[in-house]
C-alpha cells in the first residue's frame, strides 16, 4: 500500500485554569483528511516558523490552515478592536510563514475559516475586524445554532473557478462561524465566492495546482456526510498526492526521498 499523503495542520492552543494549556487541533479536521485517504501531521506551537519549514515542511505534501481565533490585526495594519480575541502571534507566524511557502512554491493548501485570513494577509491582504461592526448590513456570519454543520446564509460561487467545479454548485448554503473576514484582497489571490452582502467567502491562487481558501466550515459539514465538502477533501487529497509523487521523481540519485 502508498504512504498517504501527509498535511500538515499548525495546532491551535486551549488555555486550562490552573494548568497548562493544550495545543491541538478539532478531530473533524482529523476525521476529514483520514477519510480523504490523507494522514495529517500537527505541528506544536512551542516551535517557530524557521523550525516549521526546514523541519515539517519538506515531509509535507499539502497545508491545511484551520479554524481558531484572531489574526493580530498589527499584520494587516488593522485596527484593534474590543471583539478580537484568541490573539496568538506565534500561530500567526508560523501560519503566514507555510502559506507564503505554500504559494510560492506550489504546495497544495487548503485554508478553512481563519485559514482563509491567513492566506489573504500572508499574501499582502486585509480583514475587516468586526464585520457586525464594519459591515452592517452583513448576512448572519457568526452562527448560533449548537449544530455547528447547519447551513447558515447562501454563497455565490463564480462559474469558472475551480471551486465550483469542485463542488458541482455555483450556489449553496454554508455554515459559518466568524466575525472577520477578507476586505482587501491580496495580490495573487482571485475572489470566487461571495455571500449576498458581497464578503468574499472563498479564494483561489490561479496557476497554483491547488491553493482554495473558504470561509466556512466544509470539515464539519464532512461529519455530517455532505458530499459536495467531501468532494473539496477528496480533491485537496489528490493534489497532495500528485505533489508527493512528483516530489519522489524529482529527487536525485542516491538521496533517499522522505
Amino acid at each position: 500500500m502508498a504512504p498517504l499523503p501527509r498535511i500538515l495542520i499548525v495546532t491551535n492552543r486551549y488555555p486550562r485554569e490552573g494548568k497548562p494549556p493544550i495545543v491541538g487541533t478539532p478531530e473533524t479536521y482529523a476525521q476529514a483528511l483520514y477519510q480523504a485517504e490523507t494522514a495529517p501531521m500537527l505541528i506544536p506551537l512551542s516551535t517557530t516558523p524557521e523550525v516549521a519549514l526546514e523541519t515539517w515542511w519538506p515531509v509535507a505534501d499539502g497545508i491545511l490552515l484551520a479554524g481558531g481565533g484572531d489574526i493580530e490585526p498589527a499584520r494587516f495594519n488593522g485596527a484593534m478592536h474590543p471583539k478580537v480575541n484568541e490573539v496568538f502571534p506565534d500561530r500567526d507566524a508560523i501560519e503566514i510563514a507555510l502559506a507564503r511557502r505554500a504559494v510560492a512554491e506550489g504546495k497544495p493548501l487548503l485554508a478553512i475559516c481563519r485559514g482563509i485570513q491567513v492566506l489573504n494577509v500572508a499574501l499582502g491582504g486585509t480583514l475587516y475586524t468586526d464585520i457586525p461592526d464594519q459591515i452592517p448590513q452583513a448576512v448572519g456570519h457568526r452562527g448560533t445554532s449548537p449544530l455547528r454543520y447547519i447551513c447558515q446564509h447562501d454563497v455565490r460561487l463564480a462559474a469558472d473557478s475551480r471551486l465550483a467545479r469542485i463542488l458541482g454548485r455555483e450556489r449553496l448554503c454554508v455554515n459559518s462561524f466568524h466575525h472577520q473576514g477578507v476586505k482587501d484582497l491580496a495580490p495573487g489571490l482571485r475572489a470566487v465566492a461571495w455571500s449576498d452582502c458581497g464578503l468574499v467567502e472563498a479564494v483561489e491562487a490561479p496557476n497554483h495546482p491547488f491553493a482554495i481558501g473558504v470561509q466556512w466550515h466544509p470539515e464539519l459539514m464532512v461529519a455530517h456526510g455532505e458530499p459536495h465538502m467531501q468532494a473539496l477533501f477528496r480533491a485537496f487529497a489528490q493534489a497532495a498526492r500528485e505533489h508527493g509523487r512528483a516530489a519522489k521523481r524529482a529527487t536525485p540519485a542516491g538521496q533517499i526521498a522522505v
